[in-house]
């Protein structure tokens, strides 16, 4: 009782501080806005989710799991699909786009890194998703929504990701950071998620969820310690600032996860926060763990016979 007391407090002090960011990262406000200048708004989630309660006029995308993957500019199948499938929902690269998912979901900085990747210049996330919206007392639609279908013509962008290749080639570059949103257990090897564990030599750890006023917020929920998601609220721009304190904007920064989801949300941030020159590393630890030549930092000793 004390954690949803702390929990519903804190959201109630965020609110009334008004706007967390004027730039990518948006509130239920700032949404409603984008609305209203006829903006198109992107439902990151499963179609489940969507068709049970959504922003108005929003549209989700099939095959988004094609879309989230950031295929490279040499495949090209798999970019036609991917404009198909933004095609028909909708989704016009050259109009203002917001995407969303759930409060504190990765699933909607992915979507904002994959439109901002396939050529989008005017895309923002909405943190707070569903929830938020609901919060705010806004009208939620139900059911099927449906923009008119458009063609797009993609044109992916390198420059926001990098392969294994060129983080092989970076490994003890001065100008170059590392950061592994992972948990600390993922990062030391002993939640091991691949063929080994441990991390990349030289990356620093800072787990998503510290992007939120309380890391621990999907544990509570897990442990039903609290019943709403707010602690998944993003931090103040001040508290973010100092949490990524030890790192240098200017420099190159490569972020990565698992499979580069989590990484998503934290490359969204650091970009928001002023970082020039951020990197999704998308094939991240399932993709270096499985390469012989990728050397790894960390991993706990074997346990003694």
């Amino acid at each position: 009782m004390h954690a949803i007391l702390r929990s519903a407090t804190l959201f109630v002090s965020l609110v009334l501080a008004g706007p967390l960011f004027a730039g990518t990262i948006l509130d239920a406000a700032g949404v409603a806005e984008a609305i209203g200048r006829g903006a198109v708004v992107w439902d990151a989630r499963d179609v489940a989710a969507y068709r049970q309660g959504h922003l108005p006029g929003a549209v989700t995308v099939a095959e988004a799991d094609r879309v989230l993957r950031l295929p490279g500019p040499q495949e090209f199948a798999e970019l036609v699909r991917v404009e198909k499938s933004l095609g028909e929902a909708g989704i016009d690269l050259d109009r203002e786009i917001v995407v969303y998912a759930n409060r504190g979901s990765p699933l909607a900085y992915a979507a904002l890194a994959a439109a901002q990747y396939f050529g989008a210049r005017n895309a923002t996330v909405f943190h707070d998703g569903i929830e938020g919206w609901h919060d705010s007392g806004r009208a939620i639609e139900t059911g099927d929504g449906r923009r008119t279908p458009v063609t797009v013509r993609i044109t992916p962008d390198p420059r926001m990701t990098i392969t294994t290749d060129e983080v092989l080639a970076r490994l003890n570059t001065a100008d170059v950071q590392i950061v592994d949103a992972r948990t600390p257990d993922e990062y030391a090897g002993r939640d091991v998620r691949g063929p080994r564990g441990g991390h990349i030599p030289g990356a620093v750890n800072i787990p998503y969820e510290t992007n939120w006023v309380d890391s621990e917020a999907n544990l509570k929920l897990a442990r039903r310690q609290v019943n709403d998601t707010r602690g998944m609220t993003l931090r103040s721009e001040a508290e973010l600032r100092r949490l990524y304190a030890g790192l240098d904007p200017a420099k190159e920064t490569i972020v990565y996860c698992q499979t580069g989801g989590r990484a998503s949300e934290t490359f969204g941030v650091l970009k928001e926060l002023g970082f020039s020159k951020v990197r999704l590393y998308k094939p991240s630890w399932a993709g270096w763990a499985g390469r012989a030549d990728a050397p790894v930092a960390g991993p706990a000793p074997a346990p003694r016979p």
